[in-house]
C-alpha cells in the first residue's frame, strides 16, 4: 500500500512538472543562447538520445554535464525503466524526478532540442547558488549533481564482517553501508600508503571517490598517461605538511603513495586547468593527448582487484575562453548509432572521431564495459 501511495504522488507530482514544462517548450532557442540556430541540424535524422539543450542563461555547463549523463546507458536506462521510483527515499525528490524527466525527454522525446528547465528549477531550490545567471563550473555542478542522486536513492544495508583475510591489508576495500545507481557506476576508491621517514611505521587510509582531479604537469603538451602518473607518484611531505606519527608520537616527515583499491565502473577525470595561486589565476591551456580505447589504469590499481584494468572513452566535456567568461560544450558517444556527436547547448552535430582530441577537453568520461542502448519501461 505505501508503494501504491508512492507511485501516486510522484505521477502527480510528475503532473506538475509537464505542466510546467509545456510552458517552456514551445522553442528550443531564446534570447540567452548564445548560439540562436534552429536546433539540430535539419538534413540529420533524429536519433535516441541526441537531443539539444536550450541554454537558459550562462547554463551551459549544466547542459554540458547533462549530456555527458545522458550518454551513459546504465544511468538512463534505470530512469528510463522507473526503476528509481522504487528507490527514492522517503517522499518523491524532485531532482531524481525532474532528472528522470529530462532524460526520458531526451532519449524519447520527438523534438531535435529541449528545455531542461524543470530540472534547473528543481536542482536551483537546493542549491541557490546554481540558479544565478552566471558562469559556473561544471565539475562542482556534476559532483552536486551526482551527491544529490545519490542522496535521494540510497539504500542501506547491514555493514557485514570484513574481507577476506588473506587479502592484503593495504588492498583491502571498505564495506559500505549505503549504495545507489551512482555508487554502483562511479564510486572508487584510493587507498594511501602513508609511511613515516623516521620509524618506517606505515599506515593506510582509505577515500572514495566519485572524480578523480589530475594535476598537468606540462605547461605546452601532455598525455593523460603523465597527468595519471604525476597523480598516482610517491609524494614526500615535508616542513609545514608533515603529518602525525603515533609511534613518535610527533609530526614527521612522511611519503604517501596512492592507488586505486576499488576501480568504478565510470571513472571522470577532472583535468586541472583553472590554477589558482594567491590572488593570481589563470587557465592551463596544455594540450593533453588522451585516448578514445583501452586506456590502461594497471599501474594504478591494486594487482587483486584489476577485474577491469582498461576503459573506452564514452564522453568529454570542454571549456573554451578564459575562467570568467568561457563556454562548456560536450563530446558525447551514441549507444545507438556508435558514433560521436558534438553537443552546444541546442547545436548538435555529428564529428568523427579524430575530432574528440580537443586541446580543451575539462572532464574525460571512461567506461570499462560498452554500452547498450537503454531499456524503457515497457507501456500497458
Amino acid at each position: 500500500m505505501a508503494l501504491f501511495h508512492l507511485y501516486v504522488f510522484c505521477f502527480l507530482k510528475m503532473l506538475s512538472f509537464l505542466s510546467m514544462w509545456h510552458q517552456h517548450s514551445t522553442e528550443c532557442t531564446d534570447h540567452y543562447d548564445p548560439f540562436p540556430v534552429n536546433g539540430a541540424d535539419e538534413n540529420q535524422p533524429h536519433f535516441q538520445g541526441v537531443t539539444g539543450l536550450q541554454n537558459l542563461g550562462n547554463t551551459c555547463y549544466m547542459n554540458a554535464i547533462l549530456q555527458c549523463l545522458c550518454s551513459i546507458s546504465p544511468l538512463v536506462e534505470y530512469f528510463l525503466s522507473g526503476k528509481y521510483i522504487t528507490a527514492l527515499q522517503k517522499d518523491c525528490s524532485e531532482v531524481a524526478t525532474a532528472f528522470a524527466y529530462v532524460m526520458t525527454d531526451m532519449w524519447l522525446g520527438d523534438s531535435d532540442c529541449v528545455s531542461p528547465e524543470i530540472f534547473w528549477s528543481a536542482f536551483g531550490k537546493l542549491y541557490p547558488a546554481f540558479m544565478k545567471k552566471t558562469q559556473q563550473d561544471a565539475q562542482e555542478f556534476l559532483i552536486y549533481v551526482l551527491n544529490e542522486l545519490h542522496e535521494t536513492l540510497k539504500k542501506y544495508h547491514r555493514r557485514r564482517s570484513y574481507e577476506k583475510r588473506s587479502i592484503p591489508r593495504f588492498c583491502r576495500k571498505m564495506i559500505a553501508n549505503e549504495s545507489s545507481i551512482i555508487t554502483r557506476l562511479f564510486e572508487g576508491q584510493l587507498n594511501y600508503s602513508i609511511i613515516c621517514l623516521k620509524c618506517e611505521n606505515c599506515t593506510y587510509k582509505n577515500e572514495v571517490f566519485t572524480v578523480l582531479s589530475l594535476p598537468i604537469p606540462s605547461k605546452y603538451e601532455c598525455s593523460l598517461q603523465d597527468c595519471l602518473q604525476c597523480f598516482f607518484q610517491q609524494d614526500t611531505l615535508t616542513w609545514n605538511n608533515q603529518i602525525y606519527c603515533s609511534f613518535c608520537e610527533t609530526k614527521q616527515e612522511t611519503a604517501v603513495k596512492a592507488n586505486i583499491s576499488k576501480a568504478p565502473k565510470i571513472i571522470v577525470f577532472h583535468l586541472k586547468r583553472f590554477d589558482i595561486l594567491g590572488t593570481m589565476k589563470r587557465k592551463l591551456r596544455t594540450d593533453i593527448h588522451y585516448p578514445l580505447t583501452n586506456l590502461d589504469l594497471t599501474p594504478y590499481i591494486c594487482p587483486i582487484f584489476r577485474k577491469h584494468p582498461k576503459y573506452n572513452l564514452c564522453a568529454v566535456v570542454n571549456h573554451s575562453g578564459d575562467l570568467d567568461g568561457g563556454h562548456y560544450t560536450a563530446f558525447c558517444k551514441n549507444s545507438v548509432t556508435h558514433a560521436w556527436y558534438n553537443f552546444d547547448d541546442t547545436r548538435v552535430r555529428e564529428i568523427p572521431d579524430t575530432s574528440v582530441q580537443t586541446a580543451t577537453a575539462y572532464l574525460l568520461f571512461y567506461s570499462c564495459q560498452p554500452f547498450s542502448i537503454p531499456i524503457q519501461k515497457h507501456k500497458s
